[in-house]
C-alpha cells in the first residue's frame, strides 16, 4: 500500500519534538521534509534539536528547512529559551556531527519545491503558526492544488483563548497561540479553498499531560524516545500542561480514535480578538476535532515511544 506523503511544519515548542517523534513512528507515512518556523523557540537551536531527534531515530532521506518568517505578536523568552534546553540534552548529543540534512532553501521554497516533485496531492501537518505555510502560498499560487489537507494545532471555537490579556496588551482571550503570533497568515490561508482540519484547544483543554501517563512513561525508561520524552515533559509540568502538537499529529496516525466536527469560521486579524477564530455562520468552512478516545489515544503514544 503506498504511503501517505506528509509535509510537517513546526515551531520548535517542547511538544513539537515531541510530534516530530510519533510522526516519524508512523509507518503509513512518508514524511517529505520538515520546515521549523521561528515562533515558540529560537530558529537555530530549533533546526539543530529537530535535526539530532531525526539522528537519534536514525532517520535518513529527510531534510530540515530554516524559515525566516516573522510573526506579529512575538512567543514569550520564557517559552522560547526552551529550544535551547531541547538541543543541549546529553541523548541528543552523542555524535560529533549531525547527519541530518540542513535544506539549502528557505522553509518556504522548501515547501514548494517538496510539494511540486510530488504527483499526488500533499498532506501538511502543522503545530506552529501557518505563516510560513501562507508565505509558500504567496511564492506559487498553484500550490494550493498539491495540498490535500492541512492538519493543524490551532485555535479556539467556544472556549476561551490561552493568552495573557495582561502580558498582551488587552488581548480580550480569544486567541490561541498559534493564531495570535499572525492572524494574517492563518487568515492567508483561510482565503484558500485546502480543506482544513484544526485542533482547537476546545478539544486539547480535555487531554492533559497527567502524573499517570508520566508514570507510565518513567517505566519504560529504558527505550530512548521514552527517555527523551520524560526529559522534555520535565521541562514544563510545572505548568498547566496538554497534549496540543502531540494530539493532532496522533490524529494523522489514528483518525479513528477522533470524531470531527464543521464550523464555519472567520479569522480576526484586528482589535482586541486579534488572532480569535470566530464562530460565523457563512463563513470558510472547516473540520474541528471534536472528540478523542482517551485512553486509546493515552495507549498510543507510549506504545510508539517503545520504538
Amino acid at each position: 500500500m503506498p504511503k501517505k506523503p506528509v509535509l510537517f511544519v513546526h515551531d520548535g515548542g517542547v511538544d513539537d519534538y515531541l510530534s516530530t517523534i510519533l510522526l516519524m513512528t508512523m509507518e503509513h507515512v512518508r514524511v517529505l521534509g520538515i520546515a521549523v518556523t521561528p515562533a515558540d523557540c529560537y530558529i537555530e537551536p530549533a533546526v539543530s534539536a529537530t535535526r539530532k531527534i531525526l539522528d537519534l531515530m536514525n532517520v535518513q532521506g529527510v531534510s530540515v528547512a530554516q524559515s525566516n518568517v516573522r510573526g506579529i505578536n512575538p512567543f514569550p523568552r520564557i517559552f522560547r529559551r526552551d529550544s535551547f534546553t531541547i538541543d543541549h540534552l546529553p541523548i541528543l548529543n552523542q555524535r560529533d556531527e549531525i547527519r541530518t540534512p540542513l535544506a539549502s532553501e528557505n522553509a518556504p521554497e522548501f515547501i514548494v519545491k517538496a510539494l511540486r516533485a510530488e504527483t499526488e496531492p500533499v498532506t501538511i501537518l502543522e503545530t506552529g503558526p501557518l505563516t510560513t505555510v501562507a508565505a509558500a502560498l504567496d511564492l506559487a499560487p498553484d500550490l494550493e492544488s498539491r495540498i490535500k489537507e492541512i492538519i493543524w494545532m490551532g485555535g479556539a471555537l467556544n472556549v476561551k483563548g490561552n493568552i495573557d490579556p495582561i502580558m498582551e496588551g488587552g488581548q480580550d482571550l480569544t486567541a490561541e497561540w498559534n493564531v495570535y503570533w499572525d492572524p494574517f497568515g492563518a487568515a492567508r490561508v483561510w482565503d484558500t479553498k485546502i480543506p482544513i482540519i484544526i485542533c482547537p484547544l476546545d478539544l486539547t483543554n480535555n487531554v492533559p499531560v497527567t502524573p499517570a501517563f508520566l508514570k507510565q512513561l518513567g517505566k519504560q525508561y529504558q527505550y530512548p524516545l521514552s527517555d527523551f520524552t520524560g526529559q522534555c515533559y520535565a521541562l514544563v509540568v510545572h505548568q498547566d500542561y496538554f497534549f496540543w502538537d502531540v494530539l493532532t499529529t496522533a490524529y494523522l496516525g489514528h483518525p479513528e480514535f477522533f470524531t470531527l466536527k464543521e464550523y464555519e469560521t472567520e479569522i480576526i486579524t484586528k482589535g482586541r480578538s486579534q488572532g480569535r477564530t470566530l464562530v460565523k455562520p457563512g463563513s470558510r468552512k472547516i473540520q474541528a476535532l471534536d472528540t478523542v478516545d482517551l485512553g486509546k489515544f493515552y495507549a498510543y503514544v507510549l506504545d510508539a515511544l517503545k520504538r
